[in-house]
């Protein structure tokens, strides 16, 4: 019996991980198919998923193309997601740090405050943030996408948890050894959560990488442009170039893949010891 229900445990993984990765799979081959035979099989036939003929011209296309230049788009969205992703994990593991370890008054209303903010759609504060973006001036500027996004109340409410963790006495043998609270949160608190922030890190990389509503508000200047959007102008009053955009979601998956398969230890550490287990 045991070894029925450990080999029924593989197959549902299996099952699982095949009906995951089908549509990567699809969109890797249909960028690598000519146009006129990415819509010439339909049945569950394997030209479905193999091309019959392989081509590269889409990936030359999007590269090639000086009126819309992925290069620069993709060398601006990476530019931005490292930025908000560094500052995010700076500002959010502080203010966790001070929810999580500090006594100060008002604490807990403060927390409570923010914790409202959860239940706010992001679309509801987009217009009062626009307003505060273009009373400053940064309208066209990397400054409208990068420090709107440097705080996030899910990060700080999530990382309070990871830091409520740590051993209270660890922080009073940093207190007796005459360390500052800054000393405590740089030298002992912030060693002791590397996989919580690399996982923060790769939500909020991966947030940055894939928006696409508030650069288009925010962002007119093309040479500015983020690549969700630019792919998103793949598809025009004419026709819609499928070859191009698969082909253009296929490169920019690769980054993504590759944070993931090398912080993935990490990633599934942080789940294991989080909150998750009360």
């Amino acid at each position: 019996m045991e070894r029925i229900g450990r080999l029924l445990k593989w197959i549902v993984m299996i099952a699982i991980a095949v009906v995951s990765l089908l549509p990567i799979f699809w969109m890797f081959m249909g960028a690598l198919r000519p146009r006129q035979e990415l819509f010439q099989y339909v049945s569950l036939e394997w030209h479905l998923f193999i091309p019959v003929e392989w081509t590269l011209q889409n990936f030359i296309d999007i590269f090639s193309d000086e009126s819309k230049p992925l290069g620069r788009f993709i060398g601006n969205t990476l530019f931005v997601a490292v930025l908000v992703t560094l500052l995010s994990l700076l500002f959010n593991s502080m203010a966790a740090f001070a929810f999580s370890k500090l006594k100060f008054r008002g604490r807990n209303v403060i927390f409570a405050i923010f914790l409202s903010a959860l239940v706010i759609p992001g679309e509801v504060t987009m217009v009062p943030t626009y307003l505060l973006v273009h009373a400053f001036g940064w309208i066209d500027s990397f400054r409208a996408l990068v420090i709107p996004g440097a705080v996030s109340v899910f990060s700080i409410f999530l990382l309070v948890q990871f830091f409520s963790d740590v051993p209270g006495e660890l922080l009073e043998a940093g207190k007796i050894d005459g360390a500052s609270w800054l000393g405590i949160y740089a030298r002992i608190v912030l060693p002791a959560m590397i996989p919580a922030l690399i996982t923060m890190g790769l939500i909020t990389f991966l947030g940055q990488w894939d928006a696409y509503l508030w650069p288009l508000i925010v962002i007119n200047d093309e040479t500015k442009q983020m690549l969700q959007v630019a792919i998103a102008t793949f598809t025009n009053l004419q026709a819609t170039e499928w070859g191009k955009i698969l082909a253009a979601d296929t490169v920019a998956s690769v980054p993504i893949l590759i944070l993931f398969l090398f912080l993935q230890k990490y990633y599934v550490r942080s789940i294991v010891s989080s909150g998750i287990k009360g």
